[in-house]
Order: structure tokens, then sequence, then C-alpha cells
């Protein structure tokens, strides 16, 4: 699908672009529940979730329960799902996560999309009634996304490819930074092999080593060369080098390695910028579906 979205029929978007950029638009719902699905589209798909969730809703009215009352809060930043009274968030649908939306033709009432959870991954269908404006919020969640695609496109969307080529350079420096400080251990680790070599080796002629001289406590005055110095050797064989510590991992004062965004393999790919451009770069290629549908097919449907 080459448009970010689709729907049966073009209509005029109902809100300027500066409503849902600068700002958000309310609406007043009951909502019925969400379920979970196996497909990301499809309107047999969410008629089976609303005939679910109104058959719960059912048991629960004749058992006193009413239904939650709800704020849908809609932008280019997704759609909230707020309590109307304390204004907590219930849920935030992203719009790249939004794959399906489907609004009752019978009464105006009920609407449903799909969301992908960004926790679980799984497809949810949520389930609203509201009061004769199922079309025009179905609408406007579709005019949101149209938005918040040419966004995505006009911002970071056109840089993910290019992302991607400085992750590589990145890389690449962080190889050569890593190779350069194993030389200079190489290089050190044979400076401290030739001083050891100076330091043990007698003079010539020289048949008893001399004893180091002490300080008036009977201690070896410091040196600056290495420790390895005062090493005896034994049967002729000096003492092994200082072992390289240029293939151990980096840790800073507490033990944990430093994060860089740009040097990780594909399987474990932080949640930073790139991935999450990655992200909604998948969520808008899939594209989000606006359809006019009939879930009320018979007589028990016809109300919540």
């Amino acid at each position: 699908m080459n448009r970010a979205f689709s729907r049966k029929k073009d209509k005029t978007w109902m809100h300027t672009p500066e409503a849902l950029s600068k700002h958000y638009i309310p609406y007043n719902a009951k909502f019925l529940g969400s379920t979970e699905v196996e497909q990301p589209k499809g309107t047999e798909v969410v008629r089976d979730a609303v005939r679910k969730l109104k058959f719960a809703r059912h048991i629960k009215k004749s058992e006193g329960q009413k239904i939650p009352k709800v704020e849908l809060q809609i932008s280019i930043y997704g759609v909230k799902i707020l309590e109307p009274k304390t204004k907590e968030v219930q849920h935030n649908c992203q719009l790249h996560r939004i794959s399906f939306c489907a609004d009752d033709k019978t009464d105006k009432r009920i609407f449903t999309f799909i969301c992908k959870d960004s926790e679980s991954n799984k497809h949810l269908c949520y389930v609203f009634d509201s009061e004769k404006c199922a079309e025009e919020i179905t609408l406007t969640i579709g005019q949101a996304f149209d938005l918040a695609y040419r966004k995505f496109l006009e911002s970071g969307g056109k840089d993910v490819e290019t992302r991607k080529q400085i992750a590589g350079l990145q890389k690449r420096i962080q190889d050569l930074e890593t190779e350069n400080m194993e030389l200079k251990n190489k290089v050190q680790d044979l400076e401290n092999q030739l001083r050891i070599t100076q330091v043990s080796t007698p003079p010539a002629g020289s048949v008893t080593p001399k004893s180091p001289s002490t300080d008036i406590f009977d201690m070896i005055p410091f040196s600056p060369v290495s420790h390895q110095s005062s090493i005896p050797t034994h049967n002729g064989m000096q003492p092994p080098p200082v072992p390289s510590r240029s293939n151990e991992i980096k840790r800073d004062l507490f033990g944990a390695e430093p994060f860089d965004p740009f040097n990780c393999g594909a399987g474990d790919f932080p949640p930073d910028i790139q991935s999450k451009l990655d992200e909604m770069q998948e969520g808008f290629k899939m594209g989000l579906t606006l359809e006019g549908t009939v879930f009320c097919l018979d007589p028990l449907d016809s109300r919540c």
C-alpha cells in the first residue's frame, strides 16, 4: 500500500491540521473494553470483538454495573483514553500502532480500532459507544494518522537510512579505537619486559648479585620501576609478562558497561531513538484502514 491509510470512500477531513498538531480533539464515549485479536486488520476481526465485548457488557449490566465513561483525546501523538473527571490516562495508543479503525453505519454509535500493544506486542481491539458521532471519531483518527505520517516523513523518517549509515561509521571508529588500545598495551608489555631484563641481569664479571639497599627501617626504598623488577628469576627464567587487559570489557566506576547506542547488534538493540524510528517506520508502512461496517446484526446487539 503506497498511501499511509486507506478508506472506502474519500471524505473531507473534519478538523484543521493545527487543531490536531498543536492541540487535541476531545470526544466523550462509553468504553466497552478491549480484547485481544489475532489479526491487525479485518472487518470480521473487529465484528467478532464487538460481539464478544457487547455480550460481556450485557452480563455486567444485568449485575447492575454501568458502562464506564471515558474521554478520548485525539492528536498526531496518538489516541489517549482518560477518566473524564480525574483526567487519569488509562490507555495511550500511538498512531503508528493503530492499523484498523471502523464505525457502525447502522446507529452511528459503535466504533472500534485495533492497536498493537507496546509491551506485549499483541493486537488489541478497543470498542466504544459514542453519541451518534462514531463516524466523526473514526475520520478524526484517520486525519491524525495522515498528519502524523507526513510529520514523520518530514522529520525523522527520511533519516532512518542515514542514521543506520552513521551507526555503521560509529561502529568502525569504535573498532579502530579498540585496535589502537590493544597495540598500546602490547607496546607497554614489551617495555615492561625490557625493564625486567635490564634490572635482573647482573653486571659482567659479577658472581653474587648485590642485595638492594635498605633504609633505617630495613625497608627497600620505593622505585618507580614496575614491581616486577624486584621479583627474582628462577633457574634463569624471566617471570611471565603482565597479561594484557585489552580483551576485557571496559566498565565504569559502578561496574556497568558504558552505554553506546551506536555499538549494538541487531539482536540486542536498546530502546533508543534509532529503534523507535524503525518501529514507527514499520507501523506507518502497514498503514491505517478506515472502514464503515455493520456491527449490530441482531436485536440483542441493538443496544448496549
